[in-house]
């Protein structure tokens, strides 16, 4: 991606948000709580959006703009049959994983995967021109509107895992609601790519309960995977706030929160890994992290 087409992307991913706010994020507070934090869905609390999940791009004036809602060609069906990785085992590592070793230059940018196409597109996009590969958590239902999107990250090279089917808070529902969530996205994803992904994160939460870390395990995900450094991108800060968070907290081994979906994460982006490559540390996969 020039820097023509990095500037583009940027507008464009602005253009996509200007008129609505996305769905929940997954936690409203620093990560090192390890406190969950998410409200159920309608209800909103500081630093956390509320509102309607952004599914169709508008201007700041309330119109849609041109060619707003269609998917971009790689969230289309994929063809042909995809084989992924399977979850593995990394013995050491506790059942669930906030952070790589500390002793190498090595670091994991995590992705919840939700919100328009576009902006994962181009999220995705200026990642690979910096060399670096990354983790995305998906929605079961971000994968039932966008399956391509499944075949596209994989096929960059980058680390494809479960977020729950809906994105609820998965540490407030029952026993059989719970597995519900873990299982019913496992499933898309084993359609979509022969795997049911490398990962398993908890929604609305940065750890989850002890019922769903058995409910992961049973679901044939080791590890549930946390994080250490939260980019707070989710609370629209603006590009420059979201890097100079990561860039302050991050150190060799961590894993970071950030989100598709918002605009700033895009303008931050580029930052970031310039200021990673600065201090000789590498975004890999999060399975590279640990092997």
């Amino acid at each position: 991606m020039t820097s023509t087409d990095r500037r583009a992307a940027l507008r464009v991913g602005t253009g996509l948000v200007a008129g609505g706010a996305f769905a929940a994020a997954c936690s409203t507070s620093g990560s090192s709580t390890g406190r969950s934090s998410g409200p159920s869905p309608g209800v909103s609390s500081p630093g956390s959006p509320s509102g309607p999940p952004r599914g169709s791009a508008a201007s700041s004036s309330g119109a849609v703009s041109p060619g707003a809602g269609r998917a971009p060609k790689s969230s289309q069906a994929p063809a042909g049959p995809l084989s992924a990785p399977t979850p593995r085992a990394f013995p050491g590592q506790p059942a669930q994983i906030t952070h790589g070793p500390r002793d190498r230059p090595r670091v994991a940018l995590t992705f919840h995967g939700q919100g328009e196409p576009a902006l994962a597109e181009a999220l995705l996009a200026e990642a690979e021109r910096h060399g670096a590969r990354v983790t995305v958590l998906a929605v079961g239902t971000w994968l039932d509107q966008h399956p391509g999107l499944a075949r596209r990250i994989l096929d960059g090279g980058h680390d494809l895992g479960n977020h729950t089917h809906r994105h609820l808070d998965i540490n407030a529902m029952s026993e059989a609601e719970a597995r519900s969530e873990i299982v019913v996205c496992a499933a898309r994803l084993k359609k979509l790519t022969g795997s049911v992904g490398t990962w398993f994160r908890p929604s609305r939460t940065a750890r989850a309960s002890p019922l769903v870390e058995r409910l992961a395990r049973d679901a044939g995900y080791p590890h549930v995977l946390s994080y250490d450094v939260d980019s707070l991108d989710f609370t629209s800060p603006g590009g420059p706030a979201v890097a100079a968070t990561v860039l302050r907290e991050i150190r060799g081994g961590s894993v970071v929160s950030l989100h598709f979906g918002y605009p700033d994460t895009l303008a931050a982006l580029p930052a970031v890994l310039d200021g990673l490559a600065h201090r000789g540390l590498r975004a890999v996969t999060t399975t590279e992290l640990l092997s």
